[in-house]
């Protein structure tokens, strides 16, 4: 319940609204149960031929309580749905803000389908978390002790009557609903996650599906999960379904019993018959409210579990200190230190890193190779902080990296992935991103020092760049961080896909930007390598040469086995 207190804390940002409709809803249960017990009596009255003023009070008091109900119902619905909507936006905006200092290292741990399972249908779940959790038992309890002492003066067996009904209806049975609601909750969120899942796979491989006739494989799984899914929510509304008429159910059978032994009172002269229609009606219209008990096990449930996949999201004490962390503007070349640094991928028992420590000074050019596999772009990603190391320490000008915001780190750095992210629109708004600012004429000048002069700052860039090659992506990425002109350069493969003249070329240029700066160059290719102030060589996780490239060639060891067969791949090419 931990999980749902969070989700309490928030809603109560509403409060007005909160006290309003549960005000309104206390109203709107007792006068309608006023109003019913008055048709009663008067009914009852009526068949005595009392005076007409009597007859007249009583018909204009029960018009009066219908339109008090009728006004305070509607008020009721009215503040509640108010307060639900401007809850579920409060929400959302703390689960994102929550959500967002997590990127990317969250979609390590979580699906994309799943994460947007969570994300949309989740978060709209919590929409019935007020209006079928929070304050219905409220009104109930308040409606149900007003009854209580308003039957006791006629009837202390019917009120006790009434009030084991009450309790049968409204905590026992819902209790015993609860317990068996959790498992058939839980599978219906986890067949919709599964749900979710399959269909973002299915959408993000239909390509590759298509080229390689699997489709129709995948369309029988994805059909599968949704017949899955169906069947949980059959399930559910079944389970729930029974939940309301067996409610109901004990509701009439607590009814007839007063009306039994009420009948059984006035037989016995204990009570006035012309109170009997009275009481009978308080007990049908009280155990009217009861019915929202039938449902709010199953919206307990699944506000529960909501919640719960929510803050698993979020709810990481580790990972949200990065919110209260050090903000710090690096505007010169920094000092770079790893320290025996250790790291394991989430669930993974193997080591990723082992043991790596290297130093990379102001100003330096450092270049990092070894095969694939070996660690490179994940060490990468631990130097900008996606994710924290399991072991070791890195730090920055004598600062431990992790003291410092991410964005500290992020908004110093120019970074070029291996896969680097293009939106849909203009050849301009994806070169905006790199710095707000930006003049046509500077991002025209760095068009064409990477080459890209054919393109016209107009021009559409269809989603992910599905319109350009993958050397005019990777040239499109490292136009963005000349524009951004950052002190430390985070380079992981820039120039895979760029034919040798062109990657001769910029690497000139980007070199000559970045002359005091502190660059850091993945790359599988050991050309062009002699120029660095030192290379680091990683295998298997591990670090195992580090030097100059005339050092390394001079030990002839793995940095220079790597070389030698580079050098016959070619010739032999």
């Amino acid at each position: 319940m931990k999980d749902l207190l969070a989700i309490t804390k928030v809603m109560f940002v509403e409060k007005r609204d909160i006290i309003i409709s549960i005000l309104c809803g206390f109203i709107a249960g007792i006068t309608a149960i006023g109003l019913f017990a008055l048709s009663g009596y008067l009914i009852s009255k009526s068949a005595l031929a009392p005076p007409i003023y009597t007859l007249m009070i009583l018909v204009a008091s029960v018009k009066m309580l219908g339109i008090i109900s009728a006004l305070s119902r509607y008020g009721e619905r009215y503040f509640s749905h108010r307060g639900t909507f401007t809850m579920l936006s409060n929400l959302r905006v703390s689960f994102y803000e929550k959500l967002e200092p997590l990127a990317p290292a969250i979609f390590q741990r979580y699906r994309s389908g799943d994460l947007l399972s969570r994300i949309v249908g989740d978060v709209e779940t919590l929409q019935n978390f007020f209006l079928r959790v929070f304050y219905p038992p409220i009104v109930l309890m308040l409606v149900f002790l007003c009854t209580i002492f308003f039957t006791i003066f006629y009837s202390i067996e019917v009120t006790w009557i009434i009030l084991v009904g009450f309790i049968l209806t409204t905590f026992i049975f819902p209790t015993i609903i609860t317990l068996r609601q959790r498992k058939v909750e839980r599978r219906v969120r986890e067949s919709r996650g599964e749900l979710s899942t399959e269909v973002s796979e299915f959408l993000f491989g239909f390509r590759d599906l298509k080229i390689y006739q699997k489709l129709e494989l995948k369309e029988s799984s994805l059909r599968h999960s949704a017949d899955v899914y169906l069947k949980e929510q059959e399930h559910e509304s079944v389970y729930n379904l029974f939940s309301e008429s067996s409610n109901t159910f004990l509701s009439l059978v607590v009814s007839f019993t007063v009306l039994g032994y009420g009948a059984y009172l006035v037989s016995m002269g204990q009570l006035d018959g012309i109170f009997l229609a009275m009481l009978v009606m308080v007990s049908l219209t009280a155990f009217e409210n009861t019915t929202p008990m039938a449902v709010f096990p199953s919206h307990l449930e699944d506000s529960r579990q909501a919640a719960t996949r929510l803050n698993n999201v979020v709810g990481n004490k580790q990972e949200q200190e990065t919110m209260s962390k050090e903000e710090l503007i690096i505007k010169k070349s920094p000092c770079i230190r790893v320290n025996d640094v250790s790291f394991a991928f989430p669930d993974e028992s193997r080591n990723t890193l082992s043991g790596i420590s290297f130093s990379l000074p102001p100003g330096s050019k450092t270049a990092i190779v070894g095969p694939s596999g070996s660690g490179k772009s994940t060490l990468m990603q631990l130097l900008l902080q996606i994710y924290p190391v399991n072991e070791g320490e890195i730090d920055i000008n004598n600062r431990s990296m992790y003291s410092l915001s991410k964005e500290s780190i992020w908004q110093s750095t120019n970074v070029v992935l291996q896969k680097n992210h293009f939106f849909y629109g203009t050849i301009r708004e994806n070169l905006m991103i790199a710095k707000s600012g930006l003049t046509d004429e500077e991002m025209e000048n760095v068009l064409e020092k990477v080459k890209l002069h054919h393109f016209a700052l107009n021009d559409r860039v269809l989603e992910k760049g599905e319109n350009l090659s993958g050397g005019e992506k990777q040239r499109l990425a490292i136009a963005r961080v000349l524009l951004k002109k950052a002190p430390i350069w985070l380079l992981d493969e820039p120039t895979s896909s760029i034919d040798a003249l062109t990657e001769e070329y910029i690497y000139n240029y980007l070199f000559e930007e970045a002359k005091e700066d502190t660059v850091v160059l993945i790359s599988h290719r050991l050309t062009g390598l002699e120029s660095m102030d030192q290379i680091i060589v990683m295998e298997s996780g591990r670090i195992v040469e580090i030097g100059t490239f005339d050092e390394l060639m001079g030990n002839k060891g793995y940095f220079y086995e790597m070389k030698q067969i580079e050098q016959s791949v070619f010739l032999n090419g």
